[in-house]
């Protein structure tokens, strides 16, 4: 298994992160990871192919906004939550309180 990148967040500008968030499943996927657990890929419930889920992951972590680690052949992902206040003092926070409690694109199994 690759071994995945994780940028400094000191290095990531606030458009990587906003137009990260601006897509509506990686949104649910966040909002998923905002409880401060770490979920296995597998959990996650998308409407898309494994390879799209795939993808969009991707784009979280290389915006600084997820963390994944390998376990066997096993893939762990959290949201770098304190990272993100700490560079973006309460932009996610105020991101998923404008999104509200609507219907997620994403589910847990």
């Amino acid at each position: 298994m690759a071994r995945s990148v994780h940028p400094d967040l000191a290095d990531v500008p606030l458009t990587a992160v906003l137009a990260a968030l601006s897509d509506p499943l990686r949104l649910g996927v966040v909002r998923l990871l905002a409880d401060g657990s770490e979920r296995q890929w597998g959990e996650f419930d998308a409407p898309v192919s494994k390879s799209t889920l795939s993808h969009h992951m991707k784009v979280l972590r290389t915006a600084g906004i997820t963390a994944t680690r390998a376990e066997g052949t096993r893939c762990y992902v959290h949201l770098r939550r304190e990272e993100l206040d700490e560079r973006f003092p309460g932009l996610l926070g105020s991101i998923l309180d404008a999104q509200g409690q609507g219907a997620a694109p994403v589910k847990l199994r």
